[in-house]
């Protein structure tokens, strides 16, 4: 039981407390959500670190009419639970449950969806941008991390907000610098003066009267310099160079400062910034001590915060990734790896350990990334650039023009392909094969296991030109040793016929092929016929060898970890739709809608990915036969 956090269902029952009462209800929300994720897994130490945040913004502001924007939102449980989703949230990111991410259609409070990062200034613009041309006294209120701000579309929300004069606050949550103790007396005396109305209009009467001219220009520059030497190492004057009214760094875990500095900042028109400081994982002690092992740490003991071991009866892709890539670059001194900020989540931080000078994290920038590894390749070297599937999208420009249209030999290893379970649809990499397969010189190929990986990758070194997509899937492989396997060059555009059969052919692309044949097995041992199975391995360029074999059966069932429009069922029905005499085909994949948050073993079952499906359907397609 909570004192206060179970009387609350509303920001409308948070405005009616007392500020005693208010920090008291950060401790149970802090409480609620270590209890909750303790049992059902999520993002910890970001939502920690904001809880003060959130219960001032909504204390602050008239939320839902007011807009807060999130940037990503894994800083926004103590959002989802204030706003009438406190029991939902026990079964957060499940099926029966609520989105791990803010979601429109989930709650009025929810302004935009978000699950990517860099896009709540953009968002909030938009909205600032809406009230002024509808006449509304809205506010809009975006809150970016410090890791986020690090993306481009971040800046070109940052450019776009300080030229416009819209009414927009955005709030820069820095949470890897604590707050310097030794100017705390005169930084407080500053945000006092420069967030009071009566300097606020003197301030606007002066800009005003100065005009547009150099004297402004050279007035405002002079403030800026002063404000930023004052404030020892805020930044403000980069981002009042951008057009914004800057203001802090104040501690953003101290809910009493933020609350004064929120109602004077609500007050005022025009961009605004507020840098804040928080502590990831503020307030759990476990969670302060190791804050990246905290983010999304899995189940632990909520009073010790000792995390239960997961004993996983396979080796993760990923680390067969990380693992590999260190064999290579030992191998060859031009193999570096790239990753936007995914380090520890692709295991690229094996190569950081064992070759660090030919290791770059460029920070959550997607695009940069490519091209980064573009210029690499054009110097000679042999890049090997990991992202997740769902965030290549983001850089699926910079894949066409700077890779694909110099032939470029990039290794691109999509890590998290397919469906990825609880992240939900913000982070599926459903999109890949369709999205990629139509690019000219580009290879796309999917490991049906953990050594077809290892061989990919090897593959890709003796690469001459054009982009090789590497995917494969979040978690663990099929258990099929590949630490001791040779290195072995695997032909491009060469699949394999994993079983002979009758009737039907089953092509199989990426590790669900290994569903297929457990499938087809059980069939054989069922009816005493088996159907052929096939794993194409490459989505581009296909085999057509194993296409023309597969003519002569009378049906074709293609199986993806990717959506059927434009995956692998749209490229076998590409092939055989001049003829006459084509096999019917069935495609099995992911359907053309957005596939809610679950388990991974659920969300594949309910696209009929899973084995007992599959043979379901075999044995409907032979009886039709």
């Amino acid at each position: 039981m909570y004192e206060i956090l179970d009387h609350i269902n509303s920001p409308e029952d948070l405005r009616k407390l007392s500020k005693e009462q208010l920090i008291k209800l950060c401790e149970e929300v802090r409480s609620f959500i270590v209890e909750c994720c303790a049992v059902n897994p999520g993002h910890v130490g970001s939502s920690l670190g904001a809880v003060e945040l959130i219960v001032a913004l909504h204390y602050i502001y008239n939320t839902p009419s007011d807009k807060i924007v999130f940037d990503v939102g894994h800083q926004a449980y103590a959002h989802k639970i204030l706003t009438g989703r406190k029991e939902l949230f026990r079964k957060n990111r499940t099926l029966e449950g609520i989105s791990g991410f803010p979601k429109r259609d989930e709650s009025p409070y929810d302004a935009f969806g978000a699950g990517h990062s860099s896009t709540s200034i953009s968002a909030a613009l938009g909205f600032a941008e809406a009230a002024r041309m509808l006449g509304k006294k809205d506010r809009s209120v975006a809150i970016i991390g410090d890791g986020a701000l690090t993306g481009g579309l971040a800046w070109e929300g940052l450019n776009n907000a300080g030229s416009s004069k819209a009414d927009i606050l955005i709030i820069l949550n820095d949470n890897n610098i604590s707050i310097d103790k030794n100017i705390g007396g005169v930084h407080d005396y500053l945000l006092s003066v420069t967030t009071h109305p009566f300097y606020n209009r003197v301030k606007n009467k002066v800009w005003n009267s100065l005009g547009d001219g150099k004297a402004r220009d050279w007035v405002q520059k002079r403030v800026i310099d002063t404000k930023s030497n004052l404030v020892r190492g805020s930044g403000g004057a980069l981002f009042e160079s951008l057009g914004l009214r800057y203001f802090g760094p104040i501690d953003g875990n101290d809910l009493e400062q933020l609350i004064y500095t929120l109602e004077r900042l609500r007050n005022l028109r025009g961009p605004r910034l507020l840098h804040i400081h928080t502590r990831k994982g503020a307030g759990y002690p476990p969670a302060e001590a190791n804050p990246t092992v905290w983010h999304a740490p899995g189940r632990y003991n909520p009073v010790t915060g000792e995390r239960v071991k997961t004993e996983y009866p396979a080796d993760r892709y990923q680390d067969v990734f990380g693992q590999t890539l260190v064999d290579l670059a030992h191998r060859d001194s031009r193999v570096v790896g790239v990753t936007p900020a995914m380090a520890s989540g692709s295991s690229m931080n094996l190569l950081e350990k064992a070759v660090p000078e030919r290791f770059f994290d460029v920070g959550i920038e997607e695009e940069h990334a490519v091209t980064f590894s573009a210029g690499l390749a054009a110097a000679g070297m042999k890049p090997y650039c990991n992202i997740y599937s769902s965030f290549s999208q983001r850089a699926y420009d910079c894949i066409i023009h700077d890779v694909a249209l110099q032939n470029l030999p990039v290794v691109f290893c999509f890590d998290r392909a397919g469906l990825v379970g609880e992240d939900g649809p913000t982070h599926h990499g459903c999109f890949d094969l369709a999205a990629y397969r139509s690019i000219p010189g580009t290879m796309i190929s999917a490991p049906r296991n953990e050594v077809e990986l290892r061989q990919l990758m090897y593959t890709g070194l003796s690469l001459a030109g054009g982009p090789l997509i590497i995917r494969y899937p979040r978690g663990i492989g099929e258990g099929v040793a590949w630490k001791d396997v040779p290195f072995q060059a695997l032909p491009i555009g060469k699949g394999e016929k994993l079983l002979e059969g009758e009737d039907v052919a089953i092509l199989g692309l990426g590790p669900v092929v290994n569903r297929a044949l457990e499938a087809a097995r059980l069939f054989q041992a069922e009816s005493g016929k088996a159907p052929a199975v096939y794993d194409v391995r490459f989505l581009k360029p296909l085999d057509q060898e194993i296409l023309e074999e597969a003519a002569h059966f009378k049906a074709i069932i293609t199986v993806e970890d990717g959506t059927l429009k434009g995956g692998l069922y749209g490229a076998v029905s590409e092939y055989f739709a001049p003829r006459k005499d084509a096999p019917l085909i069935k495609g099995v994949g992911i359907p053309d809608r957005f596939i809610a948050q679950d388990t991974q073993k659920g969300q594949r079952a309910a696209c009929g990915m899973d084995t007992e499906s599959l043979l379901e359907l075999l044995k409907e397609m032979m009886k039709n036969l």
